[in-house]
């Protein structure tokens, strides 16, 4: 029986699927009984339950071989670090009740650093966590900036005119699209080949900046001039404020952002065939972000 948390999110749904597909037991664990229900409609046995429940996490992991960790985000909680705390304190205590032998943990690039970096200093404190556990083995995978994170641009630049970031334009970051961590994580859970506790840095296709990504964005929507625009830390808050993340939240993104943008956080691994993945950002602007933005569009055009 492999577990998965998070099994209706990017990475877990794609996990899930996969073992599925190769005749494995997968208990789904989400908060959302009905969005576990595709899931299950594949054979899926869905466990709903919220991942900060002690005890209704250990029921969970109860006869797992393997399992998927991670820490579902929850934008608008008011004390974030607190609820991360919550959630790696209810995982791990089920993980020493009910231990399976293997576990893959959705970390990222910047955990090897203890604060200063906003929510990344919680997978920090996991996988530091975790690592207490005896017996266990445990594979992190620390992942770069997820693609999807560009997503809310498609409304940005119907604001706009431009995309918009905190980050610097000339700054490089290794890019990476969700699903391909799911693929990597799934084969991982598939091979349990992993001993101790090791880390496995997930950089992506390649480096881009939020430039070059802008230019990818405006070839694919039909806007070659589009530009890119820094803004500032108090301006991104505020943003965020908007979009009704809480202040915790909206602080701990500022912060992060700062460190991305001083180098705190960054890949440490040399780029490799291990740790590079194959989508590409022009795939998924192609794949997932056109189809966001022309539905944005078409919706302002009928307003």
């Amino acid at each position: 029986m492999y577990v998965v948390t998070g099994a209706t999110g990017h990475t877990g749904s794609v996990i899930a699927k996969r073992l599925l597909a190769q005749g494995k037991k997968v208990r789904a664990v989400a908060r959302s009984a009905e969005h576990l229900s595709s899931l299950a409609s594949l054979g899926a046995e869905p466990f709903a339950s919220d991942i900060s429940d002690r005890e209704a996490v250990a029921r969970g992991f109860n006869g797992a071989e393997a399992a998927y960790v991670m820490v579902p985000p929850d934008l608008a909680n008011p004390n974030y670090p607190a609820y991360q705390d919550k959630v790696i304190e209810a995982v791990a205590s089920a993980l020493e009740k009910r231990s399976p032998a293997h576990i893959v943990v959705l970390s990222s690039f910047g955990a090897d650093k203890p604060d200063k970096t906003g929510p990344i200093a919680g997978l920090h404190q996991m996988e530091e966590r975790l690592k207490r556990i005896s017996g266990l083995n445990a594979l992190f995978l620390r992942a770069g900036y997820f693609m999807e994170n560009t997503l809310p641009q498609t409304g940005v630049i119907q604001q706009m005119g431009a995309t918009a970031g905190p980050l610097k334009p000339d700054l490089k970051i290794p890019l990476i699209a969700t699903r391909d961590i799911g693929t990597f994580a799934a084969d991982a859970l598939l091979r349990l080949d992993f001993r101790g506790h090791q880390t496995q840095e997930l950089q992506g296709e390649r480096d881009l900046t939020m430039t070059e990504a802008t230019n990818v964005i405006g070839n694919a929507i039909g806007k070659p001039e589009l530009q890119y625009c820094q803004i500032t830390s108090d301006r991104f808050r505020g943003i965020l404020l908007q979009m009704g993340a809480s202040q915790s939240i909206a602080d701990l993104f500022v912060e992060m952002s700062e460190a991305l943008n001083s180098g705190y956080v960054r890949a440490l691994e040399p780029r490799s065939e291990r740790n590079t993945t194959p989508t590409s950002y022009e795939q998924f602007v192609g794949e997932e972000f056109l189809p966001a933005y022309q539905t944005i569009a078409a919706g302002a055009a009928r307003a």
